[in-house]
């Protein structure tokens, strides 16, 4: 791979044809659909577009795009397109960090029954924070939760979390005043750990008995009601990871965080190292040992395996908004939280970094002053410019 960057893309477009003879049987229509996006994202499989200086005659042709949410060159872009949509969900408060990790004797249990399991999962999380904020011996008020579904750990392996934001405060349930947080707002993380978790199994005790869980391969024992109430059993005597962090700085801080959670995928092209005789190595942190820097080397085929895992279901929503954040009230709770706290809301574009902006703009590499626009495809025919053209069961194991 002189002379180039090593992608997930190359992985695909070497080891695919081995990857789906062993695999093939067992990968879903959206998996397929994955691998395909990213394999021929940016190339000339999905055509090209013509893009036009706003200041000069400079004019370039560019391949399309795939836009798939679980492309590694896609997600940077929506991302900071996505940043630039926050202003009015910003409050001059710190924010808090919360992580809600599910137990690792419920994976195959998500794996299998995905949609239903993060739904629960988001419905968990999002009643424990709520609950916890609005009882008076913590907060007494009325909290607004952002919150973003992963589902890997840095080796790829299955490992389904919640990252949540919440600002530090709240809205007082008679509407009158904005309450703030004690220091050291959120109770101790064995009190969110241990309303989490009932909540969780309570849920997935109601999805049995309505018989909405499935069951399939290695899980098939758990269909029988003594295996399946035996395992929530145990896990309710086990302590569940919740991670809490305490308050931190305002908006440029909580940009830094949504910059880094929201739109990330399995793993990024920058943490991959070389693709050599059919083994990928690529760079990851080690949890169980602090974090260390390390470097993993994989099969290709089981590389594709572990990333295709990730792959959520169609239209599924992984960034959720709760509380003050909810879409239903959000843009009359924060108008009231503003005032409340004397604040207007803050021109975003102001505190995004230089490659954000770039990638929100590109500019013009000929006069360096102009900006690069996409030509519509009917005035690109005319001028006489390229026609644009555009394409648009899990072998679960973690």
């Amino acid at each position: 791979m002189t002379g180039h960057r090593l992608e997930v893309a190359d992985v695909f477009h070497a080891h695919q044809g081995q990857f789906l003879q062993r695999w093939g049987h067992v990968v879903s229509d959206q998996q397929r659909k994955v691998l395909r996006d990213i394999g021929r994202c940016r190339t000339a499989a999905l055509g090209t577009h013509l893009e036009r200086c706003d200041r000069c005659s400079y004019e370039t042709v560019a391949y399309d795009s795939c836009r798939n949410r679980h492309c590694p060159k896609c997600q940077s872009s929506a991302r900071d397109r996505w940043l630039m949509k926050q202003a009015a969900s910003l409050l001059p408060v710190p924010y808090a960090h919360v992580v809600f990790t599910v137990t690792e004797q419920l994976v195959p249990l998500a794996l299998r029954n995905q949609r239903l399991f993060y739904n629960l999962l988001f419905r968990a999380v999002s009643e424990t924070l709520l609950e916890i904020a609005a009882d008076p011996r913590h907060l007494g008020a009325r909290i607004g939760v952002l919150a973003v579904l992963h589902t890997w750990s840095q080796n790829l392996r299955h490992h389904p979390h919640l990252h949540c934001l919440v600002p530090a405060g709240g809205l007082a349930f008679d509407k009158s005043r904005w309450v703030a947080t004690r220091r050291g707002f959120f109770p101790p993380v064995r009190v969110l750990s241990r309303m989490f978790r009932g909540k969780l199994l309570a849920f997935l005790k109601q999805g049995y008995r309505r018989k909405q869980l499935c069951f399939p391969g290695t899980l098939a024992e758990l269909s029988q009601p003594r295996a399946f109430h035996s395992l929530l059993h145990t896990l309710r005597r086990r302590e569940w990871v919740v991670y809490a962090k305490p308050p931190f700085g305002g908006p440029e801080h909580v940009l830094k965080y949504l910059a880094r959670y929201t739109h990330r995928v399995a793993i990024s092209n920058g943490r991959l190292l070389s693709l050599d005789n059919g083994q990928v190595r690529f760079r990851w942190r080690d949890s169980k040992h602090n974090n260390r820097s390390s470097v993993m080397t994989l099969d290709a085929v089981e590389f594709i395996r572990r990333f295709l895992l990730h792959v959520l279901p169609s239209g599924f929503v992984k960034i959720r908004h709760f509380g003050l954040l909810a879409n239903r009230n959000r843009r009359q709770g924060l108008a009231l939280c503003r005032l409340h706290l004397n604040a207007t809301t803050r021109d975003i574009s102001a505190l995004l970094t230089e490659p954000q902006k770039s990638a929100l703009s590109r500019s013009c590499p000929q006069c360096k002053c102009g900006t690069l626009h996409v030509v519509p495809h009917h005035f690109a025919v005319e001028l006489g410019s390229p026609n644009l053209t555009h394409a648009c069961t899990h072998f679960n194991s973690s």
